[in-house]
Parts: C-alpha cells; structure tokens; sequence
C-alpha cells in the first residue's frame, strides 16, 4: 500500500472511543487490532527506507561520502515527515480499509 498517498494527520488528535468500538464492539479487541496493523505498516516502511537508503550506500570512506550521504538524509528526513504507523492504522480502521477477524468470536457461533 502507498502509505504517503494517505491524507491524514500527522499529530496525534484525541477521538471518540465510541468511534473505535464500532468495528469489534470490544474497545479492547480494536485496540490490538490496531497495535497489530500499525506493527505491520511500520516494518513495511522500515524495508522500504531501507532499500532506499541502501542505493545511496559506498563501501569506501572518503570526503565525498559527505555529499553523497545527503541523498540518504533527504530520504529519510522524507519519511520522518510521514504519519506515524499507528495514526496510519487508526486511519484505516476508522474508514473499513481493515480486514480483521477474531477466530474466538467464529468458534463459539459455530458451536450454538
């Protein structure tokens, strides 16, 4: 997914818990669902900055490394402007772009 297209906040904003029960009925179930999906995206954009950090990288130590490291602190100056991962993830949960379950949940409907 193309997290840098997402329009959301970049600072924290305090919200309505009522608004994050909706998807689980369960304050807490939303809440791991979330933990989890922010823990996702941000090892996602961890590899990505990593790739391209690592096409700038030269293994010898000279003066030019000076100039050419500002391509890498260009790019990761990029990504520290982006949304934390986890006001990614209340992003997507609050607009239905999650696919979460609970196997617990499905268990017991199938036993009655």
């Amino acid at each position: 997914m193309d997290y840098k297209k997402i329009k959301t906040n970049t600072t924290a904003e305090t919200l309505d818990v009522v608004d994050l029960e909706e998807g689980t009925n369960n304050i807490y179930e939303s809440i791991a669902v979330l933990a989890k999906r922010a823990n996702q995206i941000g090892l996602e954009l961890k590899e990505e900055l990593n790739e391209k950090v690592s096409e700038f990288q030269i293994n010898n130590d000279t003066l030019e490394e000076i100039f050419e490291n500002r391509e890498q602190i260009e790019v990761a100056r990029y990504y520290e402007r982006l949304p934390k991962p986890s006001l990614l993830a209340i992003h997507e949960f609050l607009h239905d772009e999650i696919y979460h379950r609970n196997p617990l949940k499905e268990e017991s409907k199938d036993n009655f």
